[in-house]
């Protein structure tokens, strides 16, 4: 399979996906087929090595979650994308699917406080239980002092 025919079997299965770029192809689905698309680039595009998986807050757009798997023998690089809207804190987990994805969407839920539903052992991984915010959001006050890291 070549990107091309990785970008045009995209368009056809998830019509309403913004799809951009040749290497990596970056494609933006609803959260309502995340999960789907997730599973589709891994059994159908055959994108079964996990990369990464991160968020970006965009402020007054919301936060978006980004995901980057490769299917290694075709050289076919993906990055899925899905944008949660302004306010909006909830993503399906793409674990069942992706095994590497357990402590990513851990460290994005620490970080961002992206609460990512069906995901097994959701809890903090970097920062202590009594931690109050989400560091990586673009509201949380620096400056504002915390209490010493044990």
């Amino acid at each position: 399979m070549t990107s091309d025919q990785a970008r045009a079997l995209i368009a056809e299965r998830f019509s309403g996906a913004q799809i951009d770029g040749t290497y990596p192809i970056t494609a933006t689905v609803s959260t309502d087929q995340w999960v789907a698309f997730a599973r589709f680039a891994s059994d159908e595009l055959r994108c079964r090595f996990f990369s990464f998986l991160t968020a970006v807050d965009w402020k007054d757009l919301g936060l978006e979650v980004v995901v980057r798997v490769d299917n290694l023998d075709d050289n076919i690089a993906l990055l899925m994308k899905t944008r949660l809207g302004p306010g909006v804190s909830v993503c399906p987990s793409i674990m069942p699917v992706y095994k590497g994805a357990n402590w990513m969407e851990r460290e994005c839920y620490d970080m961002f406080g992206i609460h990512f539903d069906g995901h097994p052992d959701l809890r903090r991984i970097l920062l202590t239980d009594d931690w109050v915010g989400h560091p990586l959001l673009k509201s949380y006050a620096v400056d504002t002092p915390h209490p010493p890291y044990r």
